[in-house]
């Protein structure tokens, strides 16, 4: 009985932990697909786009731990080549990310949303690294805050 109880609990882990791997796997071969495509007409080109963003940093100021927060990063595809971005990835999971998912094309604006939940105490400097078809392949962003810790 015990046997059999044990099995069906490793076959389900088996199976969760397939299946979320198989799923992640395709995301990113989707977005690196993507950016194959467009590195590849970009280098037959010379054209690139550019990324030209309001402001790099963002400073939420002082906030009590635990309060959500987020800021919303405008930017201008000033290039000349449609604007891909690929993956956001914040430098820890208190910072998470959320990016167009379509082409920017020149000229064209676009939005990133950084939302940051507070944790940690004292200040904190967390960045956001954007995997881009730039000429330097990547974009960094930065937002600060002052945590307080909870009373």
């Amino acid at each position: 009985m015990k046997k059999t109880i044990l099995l069906s609990v490793f076959s389900v882990f088996l199976i969760f932990t397939s299946c979320k791997e198989n799923a992640t796997e395709k995301v990113n071969e989707e977005n690196v697909e993507n950016v194959e495509k467009t590195a590849e007409v970009q280098a037959n080109s010379g054209k690139f786009p550019v990324m030209s963003f309001e402001s790099t940093t963002h400073d939420f100021g002082t906030i009590e731990q635990g309060t959500h927060v987020e800021h919303v990063f405008k930017f201008t595809n000033t290039g000349d080549a449609p604007l891909v971005i690929s993956s956001a990835k914040g430098s820890c999971g208190c910072t998470v990310p959320q990016y167009p998912k379509e082409p920017i094309n020149p000229g064209e604006t676009g939005e990133l949303t950084v939302k940051f939940n507070g944790s940690g105490q004292n200040q904190r400097n967390n960045s956001v690294t954007l995997t881009t078809n730039t000429e330097k392949g990547s974009e960094r962003l930065t937002v600060k805050a002052f945590v307080n810790p909870k009373s």
